[in-house]
Parts: structure tokens; sequence; C-alpha cells
């Protein structure tokens, strides 16, 4: 079965919403779809122990006042079905949607680090525990220890601890000196500061980072590195990430160019594809009021309604200078290059070592002498991973972009025959 729409946007997170609504107006047909079975992203994302904000309750009933924007959750992209067409896939069948405009709102993940023991059980990313806590993980009572760098840790933190669990430490790799400088600078943005003072836990350290996680066959505790020391704590949980990585798979798919690990875009949000806009995390990291103008701009601008969007481009500089100190505060040391020793794996899907790719001399090297890479992820955490390690430059993704039925992939077959 094949569909077309005026307006695709891909993914439901704050900026895809904004853009959504944005072009609502418009009375262009507009869907929106996401692989998550609600709207909101990761962060806004709901489930049995989620607490959504207001800001998120709003834009889901402002979605469902407009007639004209078709929201479909738990549909995945699999693969460019042609210049304008995506084939996407559902929990029922698989299908091809073209398009007239395309924004992607595809967000980021985090940025996974390998070290001794970030195999075991109960060793997951700091976002991922967030994740699984909102899902109705139980964590009451367990012990937690947080390590990494950025706000999210403090999220993290806030989250388990609201749910039961006792986080022993954050350890923020970061130095003071850093820390306090970014703090300095956060009343440019109050609200940030009321997040900031609402965040703070006492458990956490600077110039802190996971040395390694401990146990046989699932995680019993963590050795930290503190400034000069070393200490170790006894734990059930460990939740790390290390920044984020802006999905850009599908937008390299189409063509898209890249900015360092960004999608790049002009100051309409335009992407190097004609048609085609990026707007929130794909395009880098600022938060959810970053993504919700950058979404709004990329709306109005995909329906033609650039004074609309023009008039949102001081609002979106505010942001991005926020984004800006942000990155600079949070950038990570290179001693987290040094954390994995030579049997740590760094890819967990196919047991690939870090002495095997220390040999390698690239991304396409270590492909063929070892299959990194190749495995159930294709590479989405050990590629951003080794690209840190060893300065590798991953490669263009090739389809499928995520798991397919056969029956879905025949779609593509009958489209061309």
């Amino acid at each position: 079965m094949n569909a077309h729409c005026d307006l695709l946007i891909v993914g439901a997170g704050p900026a895809g919403m904004a853009a959504a609504l944005a072009a609502a107006a418009s009375g262009a047909r507009i869907v929106l779809l996401d692989d998550n079975p609600a709207p909101g992203g990761q962060i806004w994302r709901d489930g049995p122990q989620a607490h959504l904000p207001p800001a998120a309750l709003q834009h889901r009933e402002a979605l469902e006042e407009h007639t004209n924007i078709e929201l479909r959750c738990g549909t995945r992209v699999v693969a460019i079905a042609s210049p304008n067409a995506l084939l996407l896939e559902d929990a029922e069948r698989g299908f091809i949607l073209g398009y007239d405009k395309l924004i992607l709102c595809t967000g980021a993940r985090e940025r996974l680090l390998p070290f001794p023991g970030w195999t075991l059980p109960g060793v997951t990313g700091a976002g991922g525990l967030q994740a699984l806590i909102k899902g109705n993980l139980p964590v009451a009572g367990e012990r937690v220890v947080i390590a990494g760098s950025g706000p999210l840790l403090l999220a993290s933190a806030a989250t388990a601890k609201r749910n039961g669990a006792r986080v022993l430490r954050i350890a923020e790799q970061a130095s003071w000196r850093t820390v306090a400088g970014f703090m300095a600078r956060l009343p440019q943005w109050p609200n940030k500061v009321a997040q900031a003072v609402g965040l703070f836990d006492p458990g956490y350290r600077c110039d802190s980072h996971v040395l390694e996680a401990l146990g046989q066959d699932r995680l019993e505790g963590v050795r930290l590195r503190q400034g000069g020391k070393v200490v170790e704590l006894a734990c059930e949980r460990l939740a790390c990430g290390f920044g984020l990585i802006p999905n850009t798979q599908l937008g390299q798919a189409l063509g898209c160019r890249l900015d360092g690990e960004a999608i790049a875009v002009d100051a309409w949000q335009g992407t190097s594809r004609a048609g085609h806009y990026a707007a929130g995390e794909c395009t880098g990291f600022g938060g959810s009021e970053r993504a919700l103008v950058e979404g709004a701009i990329a709306g109005y601008s995909a329906v033609g309604e650039r004074e609309r969007a023009h008039a949102l481009w001081p609002k979106r500089r505010h942001w991005q200078r926020f984004a800006d100190t942000l990155e600079r505060s949070f950038a990570l040391t290179p001693a987290l290059k040094t954390l994995p020793h030579p049997d740590t794996l760094v890819c967990r899907c196919e047991d690939v070592p870090y002495a095997t790719l220390a040999g390698c001399n690239g991304w396409v090297d270590a492909k063929l002498a070892s299959r990194c890479g190749m495995g159930a992820c294709q590479g989405r955490i050990c590629g951003p991973a080794a690209q840190f390690l060893f300065g590798w430059q991953p490669t263009p993704p090739r389809p499928p972009l995520s798991p397919a039925r056969i029956e879905t992939l025949l779609c593509l077959e009958d489209r061309t025959g």
C-alpha cells in the first residue's frame, strides 16, 4: 500500500512536535512518525513511571486538535524507497510513504565508551537507565552510581531517586573549575538555573570518572578515579553517559551533508538537499528549548511561512549560545581514551576487543578484519566509541536502516516491478 503526504516529519520529540504544529495552519497534509509508542522523544519519554512536564502534555493536546496532522507512533524507517519516498514498518505491515517536503527530527543517542566490565548486567547508559525506569524497571532500594559527563547525569540521578534508588555517586569527568564557569553563565538562561538547583545532588563529584565495573556474573561494584585517588563503591547499578551523538543515519542516507557529527543546516533549518530540513538534536545537542524553536523554524520554512520562521531567529540564537556553552564545558577529556584494556570489548555485537582494533587503519579496515560494527546495532554503539578512541570517521549507513520483516522489504520490489 502506497501513500503520500505534503510534509513528512521523522521523529516526534520536541522538535518534531513543534515542526508539525508550526506547519499545521497552512493546511498541509502532515504525517508525524516515531518509532516509540507515544510522542515525546527521549526527553519527554512516556511510560508507567514517567512524569511528563506540562510542555509535553500541551504539545500532545495541540497535536490532537489538528485534523491535518496524522501521528504514526510505533513506526520506523527501514530504507529509502525513491528520491521522495521512505519504506516504513509498523507492528502490522510495511508500506511506502511519499512526500513533498521532509523534516528530520531524529534526535540523538548516548555516547557510550568502553571500559573493563562495561558489558556486565547492571551496567547501562545514563539515559538508558532513565528510559528503563520510566518503562517500569524496579530500582527501589538499589545502590546506583552514575558516571560520565553533562547534565544528563543529574537528570538520570533524579529519576532514579524519585523511584526509590540510593544514588551513591555522580561522577562528572569535567573539572570543578569548568563546571563552576558553566554555572556562572547559567543566569543568561534563568529557567536553567532553577533546573540546576532542583537537580543538585550531594553525591556529585567533578574530576571523577569510571575506571572499571566490578563483578563476575553481574555488576557488584565500580572503581572510580576521583581527582588523584582511586575509590571503590559497591552497587547494583552503574549508569554511564559521555554526552550525546546526533542521529544522522537517515540524513546521511538521504544525501544530507554533515557538519562534524551533526546534520548541517542553513538559517531556515534547510539541509544540503532541497526540500529536506532538519531540527533538534540531530543538528547538535542543545536541550528541549533549542529543539522546540528549531522545529518551529523548520515547520514554518517547509510550508513557505518565512516571515514567521525569521521572527524566531533571535530565540534560536539565545538557545544556541546555551548549546555552545554546554558543549565547551563538558568536552571529554583525552584521559577517557585510556580506559579500555587490550581485552576490553569495543564492539559488543561481534565481540571485538580493543587490541584487535588498535592495529587497524580505519573503520573499513576494522570491518574487514574483525566485523566490527556489522552486528545488530550496525555500529551505533561502537562507531562513536571508535571515533573517539581512534579518530575514525564512520562510513555512511547501508539499508536496511533498522531490522525489518521480509514482507516489508518486498514492498520495494513491488514498487520497482
